[in-house]
């Protein structure tokens, strides 16, 4: 199922340090993404794909908010990691109602945008970051609407393969299919997601 997989997210509590990282890691440079207003947060870009992504996210060291982001629970982590995914999404109010229907609260609909270093304005409609997904396991949706998707921007850089998902909670796996995903959540004592990515020169994984 990995063609509804929209883009991974990767949050550092330094970007600086995440991009660093990733640019060592897979091996080639990451594009600069942009600010998210009133969110606190700043990202970078690789392209996984044609129409697939990994976001490098972080606090955004020219945020007004004074504030730490709570975005993604930036503000609570101690070191890098993937620490949820977003899956492509069209009819998001209605997802929302089918997953409430099964027990599953993906949170309101609501507008996000971004503004790309040259001023281009990004936007989308994305179900909330912010609600309990399963520690993430669980993906949030996004719709870019008429915006290009941000990958078709990018260079041609790495490609997902896999993407393996385990939480301790046996109910993840239900409340994946819930919201239209038929992946599997394999049993662990912590909630891991895992990126098998194909570099120019070899296959890593990404946790």
């Amino acid at each position: 199922m990995l063609p509804i997989v929209d883009h991974l997210v990767y949050a550092s509590p330094d970007l600086d340090a995440g991009i660093a990282f990733i640019e060592h890691l897979l091996g080639c440079e990451v594009a600069p993404g942009g600010r998210h207003e009133g969110w606190g947060t700043r990202n970078a870009l690789v392209s996984l794909g044609p129409a697939t992504y990994l976001e490098i996210i972080g606090p955004d060291p020219d945020s007004t908010t004074g504030e730490p982001p709570l975005l993604f629970g930036i503000d609570r982590l101690d070191r890098p990691r993937v620490v949820t995914w977003a899956a492509k999404g069209t009819d998001l109010a209605g997802a929302v109602g089918t997953a409430r229907a099964s027990g599953i609260d993906l949170g309101p609909v609501t507008p996000g945008s971004r503004t790309l270093p040259d001023g281009t304005v990004l936007e989308w409609q994305l179900t909330s970051p912010f609600a309990d997904r399963f520690d993430g396991v669980v993906p949030f949706l996004i719709d870019w609407g008429d915006s290009p998707h941000p990958a078709a921007a990018l260079p041609a850089a790495c490609e997902l393969i896999d993407l393996t998902l385990e939480h301790p909670d046996t109910r993840a796996g239900a409340a994946l299919r819930a919201v239209g995903i038929p992946m599997d959540v394999a049993a662990a004592e912590t909630a891991t997601i895992t990126a098998a990515i194909r570099t120019p020169t070899r296959t890593v994984a990404l946790t």
